[in-house]
């Protein structure tokens, strides 16, 4: 299945609280912080319509799922990735890291996360050659250093023009 990704807006924000509880809720419950309104508010503190993206299967199908990614000034910050529990596990959420991680190395950036104590996510993104470089009470923090590559983005590349259109931020 090829994927593509559309960006969000403003009034998208609901829907997407709808997808991060969806796919939260197991890892949430697992170590009893699954609280709807509260992740909700997690989520609408730093939603920035510009920075996420819907994850886009065949023609007619709705969203599987959506990403955000916060460009710095050194790094991208992969702040969400979710896909809805019906699309979890058959590689989707890899191809949509792998086309991630290529654009950050062609800017030659590193990519930052955080992901939930406990989640299955910590080892998916160590499978995708993230190192654990810090931990809090409740999430570990993940870093992945850009490939060397000499390969640039072509024209069609759609995340890497969305990417590049994001003005990078001061921490």
């Amino acid at each position: 299945m090829l994927l593509s990704f559309i960006p969000t807006r403003a009034e998208d924000a609901e829907e997407l609280v709808a997808m991060r509880i969806a796919a939260m809720r197991p890892s949430l419950m697992a170590v009893g912080r699954f609280d709807p309104e509260r992740a909700r508010m997690r989520f609408l503190s730093t939603f920035v319509p510009a920075q996420c993206f819907f994850i886009m299967g065949d023609q007619g199908q709705g969203p599987l799922g959506f990403f955000s990614l916060r460009r710095e000034e050194d790094c991208l910050k992969l702040q969400h990735l979710y896909l809805l529990p019906a699309w979890q596990g058959g590689g989707r959420g890899g191809q949509v890291l792998e086309r991630i991680l290529a654009c950050a190395d062609r800017l030659a950036l590193p990519v930052k996360l955080g992901a939930l104590r406990g989640s299955d996510a910590n080892r998916f993104y160590q499978q995708h050659g993230f190192v654990q470089v810090e931990e809090e009470e409740w999430d570990i923090h993940y870093v992945r250093q850009p490939a060397a590559t000499m390969v640039m983005g072509s024209p069609q590349d759609d995340l890497l023009q969305m990417l590049t259109a994001i003005p990078a931020k001061n921490r």
